[in-house]
Parts: structure tokens; C-alpha cells; sequence
């Protein structure tokens, strides 16, 4: 299986977020990662879906959510001509003796320390999922209390916008 990101732009609308979802569902995908928010143009959000198909399976995919009233445009975004980041909250044990460990594993990933309580670090830091993984390997040893992540936010590189594009073809 190969790992694909769309950005799918939508119409801003009770129950699209469904529509999209099911569809991937009733395809029997999973769907590995999905954000979602406003984009820069009222009444129109921004999706990034990533998932595990291969090429003709996407294929159908694409073209199936192309026909849902309230999508606007899908691009599939590959890794070379996009920029992709994933977003992470790590609370990790810390006491007295191992505070200035975690936070200097912190520093080695550019991550932030973003809460500071007397037994824990709560850490924050975006990057490739390699990268974020590669950062709870290092915390691991120091005990990992709690985990958030986010999808994966993913836009393509360059001056030209998949909203400019989309909304001059309509």
C-alpha cells in the first residue's frame, strides 16, 4: 500500500465532513490521518486526508468524492512538490533529577516545552511523523503520560493556491 495526502476543498456545511468520511468507509479505507479547517476564502474549508491505497484504488476514490455536490476541488499532494506536518502534545514524567534531560531532548527535536508542573513536561512539536516519532523514542525512557496528535496539515509548495485554482474554474 502506498501513503497518499489530498487536500480537498469543500464547501463550509453541516454533515460534509460525513459524506467525506463514509465514503472513504464504505470504499473500505482507512482513513489514517484527517484535519480540517477554514481556509483563507469564507464558506470554504480545507481537508487533508491521508491514506493507504494503491494507485487505481485512489484513483476511484478521487473520483467518487468528485461527485459529492459539496466538494470543490481534490488534489492529491505528494511529498516532493508539498510541505506536510504533523503536530504533537507530549506530557512526560519529569521530576526534579530528570527535568533538564527532557527538556534538552526537547531542544534536540526543536520542540517547545509548553506546560510545567512539579512531576511532568508538557511537550509541543511539529514535524514529519518520522520526526515525531523518532522524539517519543527519546521521551519514552522517561515515561510518556499522555499523548495528542494531530492529522497531518499538508499544502503545496509555490506561489499557486488550490483555492485561486478552484474558484476561478467555477
Amino acid at each position: 500500500m502506498t501513503r497518499h495526502t489530498l487536500s480537498v476543498l469543500v464547501e463550509d456545511k453541516p454533515g460534509v465532513l460525513t459524506r467525506v468520511a463514509s465514503l472513504f468507509a464504505r470504499r473500505a479505507f482507512n482513513i489514517n490521518s484527517l484535519a480540517v479547517g477554514p481556509t483563507e476564502v469564507p464558506g470554504i474549508s480545507r481537508m487533508t486526508v491521508v491514506v493507504d491505497a494503491e494507485g487505481d484504488l485512489i484513483e476511484q476514490v478521487t473520483k467518487q468524492l468528485n461527485k459529492l455536490i459539496n466538494v470543490i476541488k481534490i488534489v492529491e499532494l505528494v511529498s516532493e512538490n508539498s510541505v506536510q506536518r504533523d503536530h504533537i502534545l507530549v506530557k512526560v514524567r519529569a521530576d526534579a533529577a530528570t527535568r533538564l534531560q527532557v527538556t534538552q531532548a526537547a531542544d534536540l527535536f526543536r520542540a517547545s516545552v509548553v506546560d510545567v508542573s512539579t512531576d511532568s513536561l508538557t511537550i509541543e512539536a511539529t514535524g514529519h511523523p518520522e520526526k515525531l516519532t523518532a522524539l517519543l523514542n527519546v521521551l519514552e525512557p522517561f515515561g510518556v503520560r499522555e499523548i495528542v496528535q494531530s492529522g497531518t496539515l499538508a499544502i503545496g509548495r509555490g506561489s499557486r493556491s488550490m483555492s485561486d485554482r478552484a474558484l476561478r474554474a467555477s
